[in-house]
Order: C-alpha cells, then sequence, then structure tokens
C-alpha cells in the first residue's frame, strides 16, 4: 500500500508561533504559565507542554491563582477578558495568531464606521467569540445561507470569516449579502494555511482509496479536512493519534493518503505514519 502525506498539513505558522512562546514561557520548577483556553485544539499538544515546560491550561481568567504568566491562546480571548487580565498585574503572553488579530482589528474598525458586523462562523468557538467581541454594533454569526436568510439586516454590513471555513461556503454568504444589502464590505480573512491544506486533501483524496486525517476532534480546521476527504473518498477516517488506527480499514487498499490540521504536531503525524507501515506489512507480508 502506497502511503503519501498531503503536500501541504500539519502546524501553520500561528500554531508553531504558540508553541515557541509558549516554551519560551518557562520558568523556573516553582514558577508556573497557564494558556487562557486551551493553546490549540490538540490535546496530545497541551500535555506536552504540561509535562515538560509546566504550561498548564485553565478554561478562564477567573482560574488564576499564583501562575507569573498568562498565555493568550492562538484563537485568542474577548476584548473584555483581555482588558481585566492587564489588571490584574500577572505578565500578559499574547500567543493569538495574526490571522485571528486581522477579524478583530476589521471588526472592531467596521463597527465604528457604522456597519454591522456578519460573520461567517461558529458562534460557540473561542476564536468567534472573540472577534465578536471587539465590535461595537450588533454582530450576525451564521453558519449557512439558511440562517443567514431569516436574520434582520441594516443596509450596511461588514463580512468576514472564522479562520478556517472554506472558501465555496464563504463565498455563498457573500453572494445572498449582495443581493440583499445594498452596501456590503467583504474581508476574505481565511488563512492562507488553511485554503492550502484543504486544497492538497482534495487533491489527495481524488486518487486515494482511503484517507486518514490526524487532528483534534475538537478542532475547526481538522474537521474541515476530514469533510473535503469524505466527499471525495469514502473510507475517511479522522483520528487524534496511531491508538486509532483499525487495521481493518486498510484490508485490499492500495492508495493511503493521510493529511493533518493545522494544530497537529509532527511528532504525532510521524507515529501514524510508522503505524500505517506496520499495518501494511501485516497485510503484504
Amino acid at each position: 500500500m502506497k502511503i503519501e502525506l498531503a503536500k501541504n498539513y500539519g502546524f501553520c505558522f500561528g500554531v508553531k508561533r504558540a508553541i515557541k512562546i509558549a516554551e519560551n514561557s518557562a520558568g523556573s520548577k516553582d514558577s508556573t504559565s497557564a494558556t487562557i483556553g486551551e493553546l490549540i485544539h490538540n490535546s496530545l499538544e497541551i500535555d506536552r507542554l504540561k509535562d515538560n515546560f509546566r504550561v498548564k491550561t485553565l478554561k478562564n481568567i477567573n482560574e488564576l491563582t499564583d501562575e507569573k504568566r498568562a498565555i493568550i491562546r492562538t484563537h485568542g480571548i474577548t476584548k473584555g477578558d483581555l482588558e481585566r487580565l492587564k489588571t490584574t498585574g500577572i505578565e500578559v503572553i499574547d500567543a493569538t495568531c495574526p490571522f485571528v488579530t486581522k477579524p478583530q482589528n476589521i471588526a472592531e474598525k467596521m463597527s465604528n464606521e457604522g456597519y454591522e458586523i456578519v460573520i461567517f462562523g461558529d458562534i460557540n468557538h473561542p476564536e468567534v467569540r472573540g472577534v465578536m467581541s471587539y465590535s461595537t454594533k450588533p454582530v450576525h454569526v451564521v453558519l449557512s445561507q439558511e440562517e443567514l436568510a431569516s436574520a434582520k439586516l441594516p443596509q450596511k454590513v461588514a463580512v468576514i470569516s472564522q479562520t478556517t471555513k472554506k472558501i465555496e461556503e464563504f463565498m455563498t454568504i457573500v453572494t445572498h449579502l449582495m443581493q440583499r444589502v445594498k452596501e456590503v464590505r467583504v474581508f476574505n480573512t481565511i488563512c492562507n494555511a488553511t485554503l492550502e491544506n484543504q486544497e492538497a486533501v482534495r487533491e489527495l483524496a481524488l486518487k486515494a482509496d482511503v484517507m486518514v486525517i490526524v487532528g483534534g476532534k475538537n478542532s475547526s480546521n481538522t474537521k474541515q479536512l476530514y469533510l473535503i476527504a469524505k466527499n471525495l473518498c469514502k473510507d475517511s477516517y479522522l483520528i487524534e493519534s496511531q491508538n486509532e488506527l483499525n487495521s481493518e480499514w486498510f484490508k485490499d487498499k492500495k492508495h493511503c493518503g493521510v493529511s493533518a490540521g493545522a494544530s497537529t504536531p509532527e511528532w504525532v503525524i510521524q507515529n501514524v505514519i510508522k503505524e500505517l507501515e506496520n499495518i501494511d506489512k501485516i497485510y503484504n507480508s
């Protein structure tokens, strides 16, 4: 069985940057750092940071106790929480991905100019909640054209996207708005790494007869990769580690494609590749 990695996969710039920031925040044995929310959506990497660099993960700023440093996760936090955090006296280290900071700034600027904000994204995702908090005008968060159809919209809107969404679906939202609203300002805030990873999965899924997507099951960009793969290759599977691989998936398969979400560390991906090679030996020995 041929095992082929997608041309683009795994850690994006923002995640690499956040991991390095977290590692560098490690202090003495008695000094700890804490991320406000999960630094990235990958439990294995979060465990590594905790075990090797004493970086704890807190649910919110109310859980801070004697930590010396508070790290803002890649998805950012709300503007109000950030302002509160800066009054505590704790050292604040901002690991928010620059691609997430961009829609925050757009929401603040455009709302101050009188535009209501439309966000294509999941209202329960921390990135979206953070972006919403920067708007001084009402915010409409939708995941589909159907949700948007029932929204009460003014004549001036600015539309942005959660950074990990599919461009085709974003364009559907934009087209709908153009038909309903007199003035629409469009900002494509989907990050380049997301677009490149999605295109690479499409290309690979078209020629593979089984696909394995590696990443956190609570990761939006990883789930998008899985859905794209599943649409093109029916035997597609989403796993978090090599322990979830099932040898039966690969019986009589000739070409296995592998990709990984932007929060998936290389060491996890390589463990999956090694296990796939072991499975292949079982069937081809």
